[in-house]
């Protein structure tokens, strides 16, 4: 009887042991999100910055606005330097005009002598002199023309240069308008509308906060079970016993290992050693940046 008694014993030990040993789940981590920290690229007042801490924000939308005002001047600056080069820039046929229609009258004459000389009736002088009238007027038309080309061709890159500058003056004036790189919340705020912001300071933080994942750790033994693109289940821990499930895929393996993260529990604790996963999950906006879970395989 006693015997029987002392087995039964055992077996509920035994039993109770096991049940505590038991876990449904292989790592634990904290979730996390993609933080984006948002920097003035533009200096000047902040004429409009009206976001707030918590708000959702779509990507590409506009949350403020730095002042445009000397940017707006140097581009109407630039298109007036550029109809003054334009103004400047020589009318080519006009200008040699008067000199091809000398040369054209230079060549008569000088056919005109070589038929004369031809018959006997002018000296040869005349139509050497003739000539040579001929060869100065298409030099000197030449010359017209080469410099004419010159200044054309510089003031064209005048022109192309006032060009450039207006592109990058609408750049300057595009970075005045801030605007969200992503989708997600706003989590912090480092300045107020009002104020004077320079180039690199910056202006708030934000986080995709709808696809989050968990940064968990595995063991060496436990790495030969898990590959990226690897479907798992992940729980989010509310505490007291709450947790909600979502699915989850690997997205990323650490490629080094590292020593156990004092935070972090694994499913063998006696591990020095263990290796940085990433499971990505699709929040429905329950789950909270910090907020601990657990990955099941």
């Amino acid at each position: 009887m006693k015997a029987t008694r002392f087995m039964y014993a055992m077996g509920l030990v035994m039993l109770a042991s096991c049940g505590n040993n038991e876990k449904d789940y292989d790592a634990t981590g904290t979730f996390e999100a993609t933080e984006t920290t948002v920097s003035a690229e533009q200096s000047g007042t902040l004429l409009k910055f009206t976001i707030t801490e918590g708000d959702r924000v779509e990507q590409n939308a506009e949350v403020g606005l730095i002042d445009t005002t000397q940017t707006w001047l140097k581009i109407q600056q630039a298109h007036a330097t550029k109809e003054v080069y334009q103004s400047q820039k020589p009318d080519m046929e006009k200008q040699i005009a008067a000199t091809r229609q000398q040369l054209a009258k230079a060549r008569q004459d000088q056919q005109r002598y070589k038929e004369l000389v031809a018959d006997g009736a002018a000296p040869t002088k005349m139509l050497d002199d003739a000539t040579n009238q001929v060869k100065v007027l298409e030099r000197q038309l030449e010359a017209q023309m080469s410099s004419l080309s010159t200044s054309t061709n510089a003031l064209g890159k005048q022109m192309a240069a006032t060009d450039v500058q207006v592109s990058q003056f609408q750049d300057q004036l595009r970075k005045c308008h801030i605007s969200a790189p992503i989708a997600g919340t706003v989590l912090e705020k480092y300045a107020e509308q009002g104020e004077f912001v320079a180039p690199g300071k910056p202006l708030f933080k934000m986080a995709d906060t709808e696809r989050m994942f968990i940064r968990a750790y595995v063991t060496s033994a436990q790495l030969q079970r898990v590959k990226v693109g690897q479907q798992a289940k992940v729980f989010a821990d509310y505490g007291d016993g709450q947790r909600k499930e979502y699915d989850g895929t690997v997205v990323w393996i650490s490629s080094k290992s590292e020593f156990t993260p004092k935070t972090i529990l694994t499913d063998d604790e006696r591990a020095d050693l263990v290796y940085a996963i990433k499971v990505a999950i699709k929040n429905d906006g329950y789950v909270k940046m910090g907020m601990y879970g657990e990955v099941r395989f």
